[in-house]
């Protein structure tokens, strides 16, 4: 399995590649972006199973991201991992076509709950 981290903080993107090993998913191979734009270009490349990815990010937000490669016909599965948590966001993620959202800061449990669910 692959998985993408896309954050806009390295020190995130590390956290959340440990706690995908911590949940369990120690054979994934982790692969990293910094920004929407460079999720969708990795995307394209490397072909994640699943993206875990931030909301608030320059360049191109989480959200913005997750609508262009739906846009692009693209069915990865996406979650969110970010500190955003209002309805209107989780709301506007899920129209989106996001698998889960998670709140910062990440709790392994729920991780592994949301990648268990999706099938990873």
């Amino acid at each position: 399995m692959k998985i993408l981290v896309v954050d806009d903080s390295p020190v995130m993107r590390k956290l959340i590649a440990r706690s995908i090993r911590q949940a369990g998913y120690g054979d994934a191979e982790v692969v990293e972006a910094e920004d929407g734009a460079e999720a969708i270009e990795v995307t394209e490349r490397e072909r994640p199973d699943l993206i875990l990815a931030d909301w608030n990010m320059p360049n191109l937000t989480g959200i913005e991201m997750l609508r262009s490669l739906r846009a692009e016909g693209n069915s990865t599965t996406v979650g969110f991992v970010t500190s955003e948590s209002s309805v209107e966001i989780r709301k506007q993620a899920q129209e989106a076509g996001a698998s889960f959202f998670l709140s910062k800061p990440i709790d392994t449990n729920r991780l592994e709950a949301a990648l268990t669910a999706v099938g990873a």
